[in-house]
């Protein structure tokens, strides 16, 4: 068996509600709260980027095990904004967390499932013998341009996983992906804020991919919705993923635990796996957890997982740390994303 031996996450403490954006381009709030089913997001700070904020989960990650960390052969870094265009952050990341030089390094990009596609190759190399501990670290700090809808929603942070063969909190049971030439969603060279298709990015892309994906992989592995005890989606705003696993089949109560999207907001490649972590604050032995990721360009990745008997000892108090934030307003919103 493969999976997850620890995980680690990071939420800067700044939050600019979606009140403070709407008053500032003159919108009524209570309408773009009904419509995306958001409160606030978080907002990294003027010296954080996607790396020192991937380094704060990920040595949440490997903080609690007592692994040595040369084993530790794989290291990916998936994001939509790493520091540099040019030069891995992944390497990086690796040096700062004294890993040593023998391991396979990349970034990944694939939108907001470059991680998740990130965890499949890593998963098949520890199969195959190549390594027996991979660390995938999802990480952004997702921009966007002022007065677009995304602004209410593209937010800040990261997710960090320890995959291994051994010692696992959830097992791997199946995965599966599904993938298209649909450009709902992307950013030239050079251009500095991401563009997209409207309307375009529900239904004929994000709805499209998460359900063909999800079907396939409940029909390879004969499970039905009912067998979950607890589902995840990517969250781009807080209705979609709801809309999405109703059409799927799944309940409200087996998704609530991941909803963290209605006031941390979309960060991105770390947002459907910043659900599973808020998920696994309740997750039990024996429990079945389905995931499926979405990335613009445009693809899913579906994994179902089984929680082991180590669950209850590695939980990280999400909702505690998450609840130590700080209001900022819009200018200075626009300062800590590079904006003036």
């Amino acid at each position: 068996m493969v999976g997850v031996v620890s995980y680690g996450f990071y939420i800067p403490k700044y939050r600019i509600t979606v009140d403070e954006i709407a008053k500032t381009w003159r919108k009524n709030p209570e309408d773009v709260k009904k419509s995306l089913n958001m409160r606030e997001k978080a907002v990294a700070g003027a010296d954080e980027d996607s790396l020192t904020m991937g380094f704060e989960s990920a040595a949440m990650a490997l903080q609690e095990t007592k692994i040595d960390r040369k084993k530790i052969n794989i290291v990916f870094f998936g994001s939509e904004t790493p520091p540099y265009v040019v030069n891995p952050a992944s390497t990086i990341l690796g040096e700062f967390l004294n890993i040593g030089n023998n391991y396979l390094a990349y970034d990944t990009q694939f939108a907001c499932k470059a991680a998740t596609g990130a965890m499949i190759s890593a998963f098949g190399m520890i199969k195959s013998g190549f390594s027996k501990y991979a660390l995938i670290c999802a990480s952004d700090k997702a921009n966007a341009k002022p007065h677009d809808p995304l602004e209410y929603t593209a937010s800040s942070g990261s997710a960090s996983f320890l995959l291994g063969d051994s010692d696992l909190l959830l097992e791997l049971i199946d995965f599966e992906s599904f993938s298209s030439d649909t450009p709902d969603f992307w950013r030239r060279e050079g251009i500095r804020y991401p563009s997209h298709g409207g309307r375009f990015t529900g239904k004929p892309s994000y709805f499209y991919h998460i359900q063909q994906a999800t079907k396939v992989l409940l029909r390879k592995t004969k499970l039905k919705p009912e067998n979950f005890a607890h589902a995840i989606f990517h969250m781009p705003n807080g209705k979609f993923p709801q809309e999405v696993a109703a059409s799927l089949g799944f309940t409200k109560t087996q998704i609530e635990k991941s909803l963290v999207v209605s006031h941390l907001g979309n960060s991105y490649t770390a947002s459907v796996l910043m659900g599973l972590v808020s998920t696994l604050e309740s997750a039990k032995k024996g429990d079945l957890i389905f995931l499926c990721s979405y990335g613009s360009g445009a693809g899913s990745d579906a994994f179902i997982f089984r929680a082991t008997n180590k669950i209850e000892r590695r939980k990280k108090e999400f909702e505690k740390i998450i609840n130590k934030k700080k209001n900022i307003d819009y200018s200075t919103y626009l300062k800590f994303m590079h904006i003036i």
